[in-house]
């Protein structure tokens, strides 16, 4: 794979070590929803506490954006990935060998923290390489293999926990992380302009209101597809599905932003921004009124399928959005917005972690449904403000 600032064919790409470390961070960070149910017997804990599990995860991978945008426009995007990805891989055997809920909650937080500089990074980097006007194909192929990882951390999460335990599927990723540092060394680190203190560029880049307004979005979006998400295998383990078929079940998920990503490129040929967006946004309510009719494999499948079309058009819009409102700061905003993501999936799995508990799926997934219309509203309304002429002044 290769990518370029040139402007030129339709094959531009990111590099695969770039495209690697992204599947092993999104592998990692999906693979505990089938895994809930499981660790919550093995240590004797409730779902709801269980899911502190995953809700710390999200909320220490969004929480430490802001400091590692800024440390990549100083330092570097592959320097950066290089070394949170050896990190990843220490706190990743911490995960396995964890004695208790407490100590597993803490190992998988600096996991999530250290990941969480990734998957910004790598989109940073596709920004300082691709020229805007080919930018969102590009960020599509990279959401593409984040969306292999997450397929096959939700399906084989749950069927190798079943058989092997969850320990096992938190040492996975340690292997791949390692030899992704590797390779990511033979890459050049791509020119970018001299960053200003990093005091300054934050001040610059939260007083932009077009910057506060795609971190508002991506907050919600966060919340509404992947925290929500996250309760889907659940949901069906409440009813008697067993792990492995709840997490194939949800493995859908990236089988739809697998498919929905091919798309991106021809369609966006034809559709603006906003209207991407649009289609996007229906679809997650779509998606969401339908497993909030009936809980099942089949609905869950359908949601999950929907839900991978609002990634590849709502989530890739709002991201080729964020890498060029303050191209200057490009790190320190893909960064935020990330964060803003991350943390709304905390939220969105903290808030749904009671309802589920009380077995009251129909109540989480219809609210879903109206918010993912709201947001979607809102994202089209603000893009189309924005593409109106001196509106970024």
């Amino acid at each position: 794979m290769s990518s370029t600032n040139d402007g030129g064919g339709d094959d531009v790409r990111p590099p695969l070590p770039v495209a690697a470390a992204a599947f092993v961070s999104s592998f990692d960070r999906f693979a505990v929803s089938p895994l809930l149910i499981l660790v919550s017997v093995d240590l004797g804990v409730s779902l709801a506490q269980a899911l502190a599990i995953a809700s710390t995860y999200y909320l220490a991978y969004g929480v430490s954006q802001p400091l590692w945008g800024m440390l990549s426009d100083r330092f570097g995007r592959l320097r950066l990935m290089r070394f949170t990805l050896l990190g990843a891989a220490l706190t990743g055997i911490a995960s396995a060998a964890a004695p208790g809920l407490t100590t597993l909650i803490l190992a998988r937080a600096l996991t999530g923290a250290l990941y969480g500089a990734v998957i910004p990074a790598s989109l940073t980097y596709v920004g300082d390489t691709v020229v805007e006007e080919r930018r969102q194909p590009a960020l599509a192929d990279l959401m593409a293999a984040v969306a292999c990882g997450t397929a096959l951390a939700t399906a084989l999460a749950g069927v190798i926990g079943d058989s092997a335990g969850w320990r096992v599927v938190f040492a996975a990723p340690v292997l791949v992380s390692i030899v992704c540092a590797v390779a990511l060394g033979r890459l050049t680190e791509p020119q970018r302009e001299a960053p200003a203190g990093l005091l300054r560029t934050a001040g610059r880049v939260l007083r932009n209101r077009w910057v506060l307004a795609v971190l508002f979005l991506a907050f919600v979006e966060g919340a509404v597809v992947l925290g929500v998400l996250t309760l889907l295998a659940p949901a069906l383990q409440s009813q008697g599905t067993g792990a492995g078929a709840a997490g194939a079940a949800t493995a859908a998920y990236g089988v739809g932003v697998i498919l929905t990503s091919r798309l991106v490129r021809p369609l966006s040929r034809h559709l603006s921004m906003p209207g991407l967006m649009g289609l996007g946004g229906a679809s997650a309510v779509v998606g969401y009124a339908i497993v909030a009719v009936h809980t099942s494999v089949w609905t869950v499948v359908a949601v999950a399928l929907l839900l991978g079309a609002t990634w590849s058009f709502l989530h890739s819009s709002l991201q080729t959005w964020a890498t060029s409102v303050v191209p200057e700061a490009r790190g320190t905003v893909v960064s935020l917005f990330a964060g803003f993501l991350f943390a709304g999936s905390a939220v969105g799995a903290a808030v749904g972690g009671p309802l589920g508990d009380a077995q009251q799926w129909a109540l989480l997934f219809g609210s879903t449904a109206g918010i993912a219309l709201l947001v979607t509203s809102g994202a089209v309304v603000f893009r189309l403000r924005y593409e109106n002429p001196g509106a970024r002044d």
